[in-house]
Order: structure tokens, then sequence, then C-alpha cells
């Protein structure tokens, strides 16, 4: 049943990541590099959803006026869109909106962004000696560094943005749980607004925020699915070339299956652990 992954794939991957792949390598192989893929939008998502979402949750709970108003417009706006349409959004107005490669648009030293993707500074290994290579704006398009694709921009950010919404209102109801007498006793003692933040709030909402926000997390791997919608290589995508190569429905679906539920279990065991680890130096002091 699955010796058909030890045959030549016959089909190229347009984004491989740090995982070299042609056609003539197995089945199994790319799959793998379809996984890789997965890893490499989820995890950023990751980070970037809980980034923007605790600034949302903190603009919500402690904005004035107008900063408040956008927080909780953003908040609704962003959660009653279907992620799938709100890719469609992010993947055309990244085709529409950047300039051309011949006139990338530049971020800073070495990064530049338009339709062809976004580039950065890469460390290189040669027969030099490990070095990094710089991005450069050619007669064409910009050589050099690494690059991601605008199908990965797109999906990163729709990720990235609709997972926040629903973790800004988790982030929200953790800091409502904090009793305000701890923020009153730190202002008493002298402690500015900064530090009853970063020092009274967070770690004390924490304890109530994790456990709701694992589901948030393993929401936004399961959603990046949703990359074959716009050509993104993802284990889904990689899957569906291999079956229509193959004929293995049976066979690939289950590998699908056996991977996401293994990366789901995964996150839930490190959020479990974290909070479990959390609470006991909650519990001690």
């Amino acid at each position: 049943m699955w010796e058909f992954l030890w045959q030549p794939a016959g089909f190229d991957i347009g984004e491989t990541g740090l995982l070299a792949f042609d056609a003539s390598q197995p089945l199994w192989r790319a799959l793998l590099v379809g996984l890789g893929n997965t890893l490499r939008v989820a995890l950023p998502g990751l980070i970037l959803c809980t980034l923007l979402a605790l600034a949302v949750a903190l603009l919500r709970r402690h904005g004035r006026g107008a900063w408040r108003g956008m927080a909780v417009v953003y908040i609704e706006v962003v959660r009653n869109v279907p992620l799938l349409l709100q890719l469609l959004i992010w993947y055309f107005l990244v085709i529409e909106v950047l300039p051309d490669s011949v006139e990338a648009l530049s971020l800073g030293p070495g990064i530049w962004l338009s339709k062809g993707g976004l580039a950065i500074p890469w460390p290189q290994w040669d027969a030099a000696g490990l070095h990094w290579s710089i991005p450069e704006q050619g007669p064409f398009n910009v050589s050099g560094g690494a690059a991601v694709s605008p199908e990965f921009l797109a999906l990163l950010a729709a990720l990235s943005v609709y997972t926040s919404a629903f973790l800004a209102e988790v982030i929200r109801a953790g800091l409502d749980a904090v009793p305000a007498s701890l923020l009153e006793a730190a202002d008493t003692l002298g402690a500015s607004r900064w530090q009853q933040i970063t020092r009274v709030l967070l770690p004390q909402a924490w304890r109530t925020v994790v456990p709701a926000a694992t589901n948030q997390y393993l929401n936004l791997i399961k959603n990046s699915s949703l990359a074959v919608a716009i050509g993104y290589p993802d284990l889904v995508s990689v899957s569906n070339t291999t079956i229509n190569q193959t004929g293995q429905v049976l066979a690939c679906v289950s590998i699908m299956m056996t991977i996401y539920l293994a990366l789901s279990l995964l996150a839930a065991g490190l959020m479990n652990w974290f909070n479990r680890r959390h609470a006991l130096k909650g519990a001690a002091a």
C-alpha cells in the first residue's frame, strides 16, 4: 500500500524552503517538503498572531477614545469575515498593490518587497566559508539572499490577522480576571503604567489565557491547509498532487490526517506543559 512513496514524484514544487527537491526524487520527500512548508508558515504565524492579539487586547482594555474603538472594530470585522475570503483578499492585494520586481520596494538594508515576494538577507555557505548573502535590486528582479513567495506572505498575513482577533478576546478575558486591587497596589508602590502591565497584569493573566489560547493555536495550524486555495505548496497541496499522480487516495488522506493529528497533539502537549509549569510557579509564589 505504501510502496508508491518511493516512486519518483514526477512533478516540481515551486517553493521548497530549506529542502532541495526535484521531480526525480521520491514522493515521500515531496510530502516532507510540503510538511516543511506548512511548518514554515505556521510557526511564524503563531508568533505574529500572539503579538498582534496582545496589542489589540491591551488597546481594547486600556486604550482611550479612538484607539479603543479601533480595537473593537478590528476584532468584530476580522472575526466575522470567513478566513478563506480574507486569504483571497490578502493574496489579491499582494498581487495588485505591490510593485513589480523591477521596481521592488526597499524596506531597509537588503530587504525588498514586490509582486515576486519578500527578499531578505540570508546566511550562505560556500568555498569561502559562511557569509551573508544580501539581496540587491537588478535590472529585471531582486537577486541574492532568501525570498518567500507572494503566496507565503498572503497566507501568513491571513492566518495571523484572523487568529489574532479571536486570541485578543481570550487575552482580554484573562486581563479582566486580574483583580483591580493588584494594579492599585502596584500604583501605590510607585510602579509606572508599563511596569503595572508587564510585571503585574500580564503574568497574572497568563494562567487564565494559556488553556483557551491553545485552541486558537491549534486552529491556526489546521487552518494553514487553506493554502491550497492560493497555490502555496503546503502538505495538503502536495498531497493533492500526489493523489492525482498515483490515485492513492486513502493512503494520502491517512498521511495528512496522521501528520495534522501529530502536530496538534504536539502543540497541545507543549502548551499544557507550559501551563502546568506556570501554574506551579504561581502556586509557589
